[in-house]
């Protein structure tokens, strides 16, 4: 009998042992069916040791000052080994670990460190000087789902916006992002926000409300878009880590403010003017209107429409016989022919005439 030694290169290195129920598979005979089955067993055997390696196949990365990023395939069962260090400050002082802000059983203590991550049992690690308690320094451990980044934090809109909403009122590149939480992440926030346009980085500051962000992209109006707008929100519900991305150039987004000044002249003419904070000179940035004339008590997206047409002047003659009726306009960018503008209106009623805002 000759004994058969297994050997598997991974990762440079030879490993005689696969895991503890594999052995050394001896030939008992040179039978056809004995050579089949021990292939089967050592196929069987290789398949558990590297499962059994996973552990240590994750991906482990640093988002931001102070923020580990552990990203899995799968949140049920996954455990994942991670890193910490205190400081090279404290390499030689008496340092102890809390998990949010409780210590730890059996307490975690040195300078450098190994957690256990369990699924999303994640958390803020922070380290104190044993003598007093002071704190250190801290890292802040997150997961995130990949491949697909399943996301459960933000609603989705449309398969034209996604979960993020954006918006401008004009060309100087000052825009508006918005979203909406889902019912059981209202507490989710926001960790951190990227915005770019190729190599130029775009300042953006959170809502109050933390409900959208207002950027400002420092290109001019005059110049051409010749790269998107890239857009990256890192949202975190306790330790999950979701990342919301997002691409537009300004003119697809580019939506006028509501038409002011609407009113009634000479007989049935109605006039309005351009938003004040429309782009000028008008003739390079120019609009045009949408007209739509409904039927009494009817709301501009009716479809009980009397009249429906275009025009480019800041004015339109309304030639109907009813004399009761709702007249309806709105803007949109002649040439990037971005988003309309949201209606302005006049309620006609005989004689009496009231023009608002919607």
């Amino acid at each position: 009998m000759t004994d058969v030694e297994v050997k598997l290169e991974t990762h440079g290195q030879t490993r005689q042992t696969l895991s503890p129920i594999c052995f050394q598979v001896q030939h008992f005979g040179s039978s056809h069916r004995v050579k089949m089955q021990s292939l089967l067993l050592l196929v069987l055997c290789a398949g558990l040791r590297f499962a059994s390696s996973d552990i240590h196949q994750h991906n482990i990365q640093t988002l931001m000052d102070n923020v580990v990023v552990v990203r899995v395939p799968y949140a049920h069962g996954s455990m994942v080994e991670v890193p910490l260090t205190c400081g090279d400050t404290y390499e030689h002082k008496d340092v102890f670990w809390k998990k949010n802000g409780e210590e730890l059983t059996p307490a975690l203590q040195g300078n450098q460190i190994t957690v256990l991550v369990k699924e999303m049992k994640a958390g803020n690690y922070s380290c104190h000087l044993s003598s007093s308690g002071e704190h250190l320094n801290y890292t802040l451990i997150l997961v995130q789902l990949e491949p697909d980044n399943r996301t459960v934090i933000l609603e989705w809109n449309s398969p034209e916006e996604g979960h993020i909403h954006c918006s401008a009122v004009n060309y100087k590149g000052s825009f508006h992002c918005t979203w909406k939480k889902t019912q059981h992440r209202s507490h989710a926030a926001v960790l951190l926000i990227k915005a770019s346009r190729y190599l130029d980085e775009i300042s953006c500051v959170v809502d109050a409300d933390g409900s959208g962000i207002q950027c400002q992209d420092v290109d001019c109006p005059y110049k051409e878009e010749n790269n998107p707008i890239h857009l990256t929100i890192y949202m975190h519900s306790y330790s999950r880590l979701e990342a919301y991305t997002k691409s537009f150039y300004l003119r697809e987004i580019v939506r006028p403010e509501k038409l002011p000044n609407l009113h009634i002249s000479s007989g049935q003419v109605f006039s309005w003017a351009y938003p004040d904070t429309w782009e000028k000179p008008r003739t390079f940035f120019s609009l045009h209107f949408h007209v739509k004339v409904v039927h009494s008590g009817q709301s501009c997206n009716s479809d009980k429409i009397i009249l429906d047409t275009k025009t480019e002047e800041t004015k339109y003659d309304v030639n109907i016989k009813s004399k009761k009726y709702v007249f309806c306009v709105r803007a949109q960018d002649k040439y990037a022919q971005g988003p309309w503008s949201q209606w302005s209106q006049c309620i006609v009623n005989k004689t009496e005439v009231n023009c608002q805002l919607l």
